[in-house]
């Protein structure tokens, strides 16, 4: 069970893309690519919770695997993640990681 460790959000965007296989990209991005008719939004507004894991890298792991289920799941083959946070479980600190996220296919 992870007991909740702090990330910030750079070490968030820094290390999540490194997990999944999906593209990562920026609302900004995302928002330009639709614009310019080089993507479009498939599901916005996506949660995930990752199982628990023995430390904060194994839930970020975990949550890459379901964002990349939910992108495929979905048609796209790119997410943007719009929030995260750790939400206390029990007494002890354990904690699951929720992402929140849109998935997106970039042509």
């Amino acid at each position: 069970m992870a007991l909740f460790t702090p990330l910030s959000p750079q070490q968030i965007n820094s290390t999540l893309p490194t997990l999944t296989t999906s593209e990562f990209i920026t609302r900004q991005e995302a928002d330009e690519a639709e614009k310019n008719n080089k993507g479009k939004y498939l599901i916005k507004g996506r949660s995930y919770t990752a199982p628990l894991g023995l430390t904060t890298m194994d839930d970020l792991k975990s949550g890459a695997r379901g964002i990349d289920e939910w992108v495929q799941l979905d048609g796209g083959n790119a997410y943007v993640l719009t929030n995260y946070k750790w939400v206390t479980i029990d007494g002890s600190g354990a904690a699951q990681l929720q992402l929140d996220f849109d998935t997106y296919l970039l042509n």
